[in-house]
């Protein structure tokens, strides 16, 4: 219950590791607490004192005394470790994404989200009036998706198809990889021109700049027409039923008859799982923040019947976190 309790306390923790470079500073070797202040210009006895918390927390491991070296978990959290949390830590301990968790008792006696009580405005105007802000949790976004990217274009055939829009697809990481694995395939993006800052570049490095094109716009009130696969990657968990609906009907309005529409998040079981604690946090982190959802699959099944689509094949990922490919596409009466 203890570790529960502490829950804060050790996500801030990692927080201020990845801010001053504690683990970077470690890198493959061993170092002391002073060697790392050195290279981090931190306090040297301070520097110590986060290092035994981060070691008993099982990021790093305290080799002989005084001297520390990282474990796996620390990799994972070192700037530009392929596969890791680096960015995913920093925005998501940033004031922004807690201080609406301080009112969750208020969250769960309204069903609202408490964010605009802090910040006064709602969670993504608040990024687009902050753009660093934006930046880190554009970055953060990006190391999500990384792993989903490398997977997807194995799960799915998208050289069936000539068009993939990737809709709230930010800086094209999910679809860029799509594009590399299948060269027939044309992208389109469609974003907020933040959410899109990115993007462009992102299709160069993977070579598939010719055959892309971002487009910025509201997802509800409309999306791009003539696609032949629509994407909704990480998208619906952010909005409440109605607002999932709205989405879902625009993109069903865009479907042709032959369409597909992939819907990619975390479906949760039936009856509540320990081992799914991170997709219930998540959960309750989309209604503090955004007022949005994890759900199941008759949840998504709903959704789908009331936006006018077929019912959706539930496929689940070999990802953590109970994450599915949803696939449907218009229902025809």
């Amino acid at each position: 219950m203890f570790s529960h309790l502490f829950g804060t306390f050790t996500a801030q923790c990692l927080g201020a590791a990845v801010r001053l470079g504690i683990l970077d500073a470690i890198g493959d070797g061993q170092a002391t607490a002073e060697q790392v202040a050195t290279a981090a210009g931190t306090d040297p006895r301070a520097t110590r004192r986060l290092l035994r918390a981060l070691a008993a927390m099982r990021v790093l491991v305290e080799a002989t005394p005084g001297v520390f070296q990282l474990q796996a978990g620390g990799h994972m959290l070192r700037e530009g470790q392929f596969g890791g949390f680096n960015k995913l830590v920093r925005s998501f301990t940033e004031p922004h994404m807690v201080r609406a968790w301080e009112n969750l008792a208020d969250a769960v006696r309204t069903g609202e989200p408490t964010f605009p009580q802090h910040f006064g405005t709602g969670f993504y105007d608040y990024l687009d009036e902050h753009p660093e802000l934006s930046a880190d949790f554009n970055a953060s976004m990006h190391e999500a998706s990384s792993m989903t990217a490398q997977l997807l274009p194995h799960q799915f055939d998208f050289g069936r198809f000539g068009t993939v829009v990737d809709v709230g697809g930010g800086d094209g990481t999910l679809l860029s990889a799509i594009m590399a694995q299948y060269p027939s395939v044309r992208g389109v993006v469609y974003d907020t021109a933040s959410g899109l800052s990115e993007a462009e570049e992102t299709m160069r490095r993977a070579g598939v700049a010719d055959r892309f094109t971002a487009e910025a716009g509201d997802f509800f009130a409309s999306v791009p027409a003539h696609g032949d696969v629509y994407i909704l990657k990480s998208v619906l968990h952010n909005w409440n039923d109605e607002q999932c609906l709205r989405i879902l009907r625009n993109v069903r309005e865009a479907l042709k008859e032959d369409g597909v529409l992939l819907i990619m998040d975390a479906v949760f079981p039936e009856q509540a799982q320990p081992e799914a604690i991170g997709n219930y946090l998540t959960d309750l982190n989309m209604l503090v923040n955004l007022g949005g959802q994890e759900r199941t699959a008759e949840e998504f099944r709903a959704l789908c019947a009331q936006a006018g689509l077929t019912a959706p094949i539930v496929q689940p990922l070999p990802v953590p976190g109970d994450y599915c490919l949803i696939r449907t596409g218009p229902a025809f009466s």
